[in-house]
């Protein structure tokens, strides 16, 4: 849903004793409403109820729908156990999105147990959709019965239990319920992403997933949990916000709630025979870190893990039909990250193609084996070739960018960061946002038949131009380290270098893949958190262990090429974010008289985050030429804005769908760096060729001039070209 500018956790004020009050604003309770099917005149059945409007319609109704129904509606007394309120009830009704209000989540929270006994006394309680819940349980459910809601929303409902009283006889319209209603609000908001022992009556899709409707039994009462926003018909000011359809449709399931109701209270309510869940979608495999005699397997299998806590992964050089030729390691599923594995193979040749599985080491009927394919990196001291694909700010959505790739002959990806989107602090949102992306059946190949390396920007470190300020920074590299096969992931917290998925600190790492190193560096977790080590009057933007490890790195390195990495760009947005090397330039200078003064050659820079892609060269200042690659977006959003002027500025294109592919080829007599922009349908945007000797290198022959441009080529570069070829 988006947000229209407004804050979806706000607290609400009012409610159902506010609205008996508001006048004009004020229920049709039982008074005045058209009678509905109570058990008897003499008993009434009476519901008490928490309702807030809706912030972005101002829409409310469940009162009024419920005393409509036949229900006495009193306001749920928040003061009172459920059990014990000043008139007996026998529904208790929480309207849409009343988790917004902290009174709702206190109530919950402190009288799970009355409401518990209330139900198993016989009572009714009726949850309807919760607002920005994405892997919240509804807390108050007893042991064995359980829902947790996911973050997805929905403008389909479908019966899945035809007969049972609360679908039964309402109206459907080409196989799906509620079609009438407006699209704000949705029809379904925060469906159920799991449950266990209870009942599936209506879902969001025919095949009965994701849930939108649950009931669940306890004692001889039962709980309902819904996604649906059928109580959300009037506005504050009386106005009817939704057509009169789709008011027929909130009137009839609340008429058929009330006769529920009835029928829990006599005793004759139909007894609940629980849904089973569908098994967990698997994901992966992923193709990790690779060396040219090791090589790393990520999967969450999604199996049971009590059942299938280990599994094995079969591996061979492919192309062999030999059986004989399989060897088996065997790895774990590890809890502490949500229930992944790593299988790490070894003893494989350099720059040899390998097939693998993936089973479970107890037989699982029916489930698929994992499978997947890669290249070993080359031998560091033969001559190679290496196609290396890079990209950043990839959707969550089927897209052939990913198929291009491979089509491209890629042998290995490093993602850039924002791959995914997060955007959140809540940890199980930052894990299903990480599933949801590497499920995509497009990326999901690409990784499977490939190493893949990543790093992250601000939005799966945080969210939009976040820094190391952030609060909520330690759950998303939670979720980072569970999704990802790095080398290395950041350090602990006594600065040394973390190669298990652990808790720590940063997420950098740096790997070797025959002439290309490539470092990938964390300039989000550190920034902002101390002075830095460059000029101590200034806030860091690596930290002081990041920058002599990158330090270390870069004099160790023997690759030709050498790619220093990041997800944000390493000059200025010109625009009002801070995230950008400009903001550090005294670090960013400093590393780039590091690698001046200790005369390392090769070095490059990659960025993205810009919704832009750009070649800038700024000259000798290195010792050499020295070149910022920038490849954004992977999905479809471009920021022609970010497309700023520069006198170093050569290519650029405001395009989207974009990937970088490197080939890094040391057969050639000179050692040869092509880097090129491609869009998803193949279409060639601009290309850069460095040679080692314009990269510094001085055991090679070195053309006359380093690799510098003219004004003119730079000039029509800053003025947008758009495309270069």
């Amino acid at each position: 849903m988006p947000d229209n500018g407004l804050d979806r956790r706000k607290i609400l004020t009012g409610g159902v004793a506010a609205a008996l009050t508001a006048g004009a604003a004020a229920p049709a309770f039982a008074a005045g409403a058209a009678p509905g099917p109570a058990r008897s005149a003499e008993v009434p059945l009476r519901a008490a109820v928490l309702e807030y409007e809706d912030p972005w319609t101002k829409a409310l109704g469940l009162a009024e729908l419920l005393g409509q129904a036949g229900f006495e509606v009193v306001p749920l007394d928040l003061a009172l156990p459920a059990d014990e309120q000043p008139q007996p009830v026998d529904l208790i009704a929480f309207g849409t999105f009343t988790n917004n209000s902290g009174e709702y989540l206190e109530y919950v929270a402190d009288q799970a147990d009355s409401l518990r006994r209330f139900v198993a006394g016989g009572g009714v309680v009726l949850d309807l959709a919760q607002s920005d819940q994405y892997g919240a349980p509804v807390a108050y459910l007893p042991a064995g019965v359980s829902a947790v809601r996911t973050d997805a929303d929905y403008d389909t409902v479908y019966p899945v239990d035809a007969g049972h009283p609360l679908v039964k006889g309402q109206r459907v319209s080409n196989g799906r319920l509620f079609t009438g209603r407006n699209a704000s609000p949705r029809v379904s908001y925060e469906t159920v992403q799991r449950w266990s022992s209870m009942r599936v009556l209506m879902a969001c899709a025919a095949s009965g997933f994701p849930p939108a409707l649950l009931e669940g039994q306890f004692g001889a009462g039962r709980f309902l949990v819904t996604s649906l926003t059928l109580d959300k018909i009037r506005n504050g000011a009386g106005v009817v916000v939704q057509p009169a359809e789709a008011v027929a449709d909130s009137a009839a399931f609340f008429a058929a709630l009330s006769g529920y109701v009835a029928s829990v209270r006599s005793g004759t309510a139909p007894a609940v025979v629980p849904t089973p869940m569908p098994p967990e979608r698997p994901v992966g495999p992923m193709v990790g870190h690779t060396e040219p005699g090791s090589a790393r397997i990520w999967a969450r299998p999604g199996l049971d893990p009590s059942l299938h806590a280990r599994w094995n992964c079969a591996y061979r050089k492919a192309g062999r039909h030999d059986n004989r030729a399989w060897r088996t390691v065997t790895t774990r599923i590890e809890p502490d990250n949500d229930h992944t594995l790593i299988a790490q193979l070894r003893g494989l040749a350099p720059d040899t193609a390998y097939e693998f599985v993936l089973t479970p080491v107890k037989e699982a009927a029916g489930f698929t084996p994992m499978a997947g394919s890669f290249k070993t990196s080359p031998a560091p001291d033969k001559p190679s070739v290496v196609t290396m694909g890079m990209g950043s700010c990839g959707s969550s959505v089927p897209d052939h960018v990913w198929t291009k790739i491979m089509e491209e002959g890629c042998d290995s990806f490093v993602m850039l960061g924002d791959t995914p989107y997060v955007d959140s602090a809540d940890l199980a949102v930052a894990r299903q946002k990480h599933r949801t992306f590497l499920v995509q059946p497009e990326i999901s190949r690409m990784i499977s038949s490939m190493p893949v390396w990543a790093t992250w920007d601000d939005h799966d470190f945080g969210g939009n131009d976040f820094h190391g300020d952030y609060k909520s920074k330690r759950q998303n590299r939670t979720a980072f380290v569970n999704y990802r096969a790095n080398p290395t992931f950041g350090q602990t917290a006594d600065g040394k270098i973390l190669t298990q998925r652990t808790d720590g600190q940063g997420v950098y790492t740096s790997f070797r893949r025959g002439p290309i190193e490539v470092f990938l560096l964390d300039p989000r977790w550190f920034s902002r958190t101390a002075p830095s080590w460059a000029d101590s009057t200034q806030l860091t933007c690596l930290g002081t262990v990041q920058w002599d490890w990158l330090r270390k790195q870069l004099r160790r390195s023997t690759a030709p090429f050498k790619a220093i990495a990041t997800g944000m760009i390493w000059d200025d947005k010109q625009n009002a974010e801070k995230d950008d090397w400009a903001t550090y330039s005294y670090e960013r200078e400093a590393i780039y008289d590091f690698i001046k003064e200790e005369e390392i050659p090769g070095c490059f820079l990659i960025g993205g985050d810009i919704h832009v892609s750009r070649a800038l060269s700024y000259g000798p200042r290195v010792g050499y030429d020295l070149w910022q690659f920038i490849v954004s977006p992977l999905h479809d959003s471009t920021i022609p804005s970010l497309n700023v002027p520069s006198p170093h500025l050569v290519h650029s294109a405001v395009e989207p769908h974009v990937f970088l592919k490197l080939v890094a080829d040391t057969t050639l007599d000179m050692p040869t760096l092509t880097a090129t922009w491609i869009n998803r349908d193949g279409e060639r945007l601009f290309e850069v060729t460095r040679t080692a000797g314009e990269l510094g290198h001085t055991s090679y022959p070195r053309p006359s001039g380093s690799g510098r441009h003219d004004g003119a080529a730079r000039q029509a570069g800053a003025e947008g070209e758009g495309r270069h070829r």
